[in-house]
């Protein structure tokens, strides 16, 4: 096969993509460079980020691609760090009459991944999509709950007009299926563990935390954000600052909660946006890591974390049910525990010995989480797609609120 791999393409479609920062453009940056190391051609088409000119080449890092096409760039409406795309099917029908794609993965569910999918079909290309956001759920963070069964129908109509919806978990997998979304394949995520590791831990560092030798640093990193459900995360802090009042609080990433939440607590540790060497020397410097949200998909963070050497909170949900053995390698709740998220950070401040085994066992199972194998899985899963399973007449789907 490995011959053969010269002469295959295949086209990623994404509203996010590197250099922008968030659990799907991570995921899409190691797909796009393990494709390509394996000797896949990858297209991507994306929208105009941020601050980025038109005309302008952006410079995803690392040979991500071997080309791209960027697409007009729409802030999403209450989420204003986060894009979406527009393009017209025809549009991309002319682009692939031009240079066919094997194959077409479509990331996101947004206007440009709807187009994808309606040109991808027209013309019998296999095409599948990843389930990456729990876009439905964040309905109810954002004053929009009323939408959350429309959003909800629409994701089930969306991905049955796919050859199959990749998803990161198996409790995922259960979820789509209740949804509506039978055809489904487990793709999970790796961890860059020569990046992540124990060994960039900085003290400099945490001198600057105002943090000695034997005293805690607790992180957190991710968007600050309301569906990240920091108001957890902040509640758990307080209860083991009572306790241990020498601990601080490390909050990396940014978002629409970051002001209130400096505002409110002016001596938690804000340190914003880190990426490359620097957010593995966040990551690495921290003790125990909180990871309160109930609506991610998977949470790349926490193996992230994991790979640092730190002991992972979190609920029994996404990656921490897939990979945390509950007081081996992390701890984890039941989803509807809130005291015991935090008894369980408690018992990690209380009980160094329970702590340092946690952490020293989290950065050896990490080391089995290659992104090498995940990669594999996804060209398995992709590749093997008939190019008409699946496809009915477009005139004959229909969205079902029921």
């Amino acid at each position: 096969m490995q011959a053969n791999r010269r002469h295959q393409h295949i086209t990623i479609v994404s509203e996010t993509f590197p250099p922008e920062i968030n659990g799907v453009a991570n995921t899409l940056r190691h797909l796009c460079q393990g494709l390509m190391q394996r000797g896949y051609r990858v297209t991507v088409i994306r929208p105009r980020q941020r601050h980025e000119r038109e005309g302008a080449v952006a410079s995803a890092g690392d040979a991500l691609f071997t080309q791209e096409h960027v697409v007009t760039g729409l802030p999403l409406p209450g989420y204003a760090d986060l894009r979406f795309g527009l393009a017209r099917s025809g549009k991309l029908r002319q682009l692939w009459k031009t240079d066919r794609p094997d194959a077409v993965y479509v990331a996101t569910q947004g206007p440009l991944g709807l187009a994808a999918v309606s040109a991808a079909r027209r013309m019998g290309l296999p095409v599948s999509s990843g389930f990456h956001t729990n876009f439905h759920r964040y309905s109810r963070y954002y004053g929009v709950s009323i939408l959350e069964k429309l959003l909800c129908a629409y994701g089930r109509w969306f991905h049955n007009r796919t050859a199959i919806t990749l998803v990161p978990t198996r409790k995922m997998q259960k979820t789509t299926a209740e949804m509506g979304i039978p055809a489904s394949g487990l793709w999970s995520r790796g961890v860059d563990c020569s990046r992540f590791t124990p060994h960039k831990r900085d003290e400099s560092l945490r001198e600057r935390w105002g943090l000695n030798a034997n005293e805690r640093a607790v992180l957190y990193v991710g968007r600050l954000a309301p569906e990240k459900n920091l108001r957890m995360a902040v509640a758990c802090y307080e209860r083991i600052r009572g306790l241990h009042p020498q601990t601080r609080f490390i909050l990396v990433g940014d978002g629409p909660l970051r002001k209130h939440l400096a505002e409110r607590h002016p001596d938690y540790i804000f340190c914003g946006t880190q990426r490359g060497e620097d957010l593995a020397r966040h990551y690495a410097s921290g003790d125990l890591f909180l990871f309160p949200s109930k609506t991610d998909t998977f949470g790349n963070v926490v193996l992230e974390a994991m790979a640092s050497g730190l002991a992972v909170v979190a609920f029994n949900d996404a990656a921490a049910s897939e990979h945390i053995r509950h007081e081996e390698n992390g701890m984890k709740a039941a989803m509807e525990s809130d005291e015991g998220f935090v008894d369980n950070a408690l018992r990690l401040a209380d009980q160094p010995t329970l702590l340092n085994r946690i952490r020293a066992q989290a950065r050896l199972d990490a080391l089995d989480l290659s992104w090498h194998s995940q990669i594999e899985q996804f060209e398995q899963l992709v590749f093997n797609q008939p190019a008409k399973a699946g496809y009915h007449a477009i005139n004959k789907q229909s969205i079902s609120l029921l």
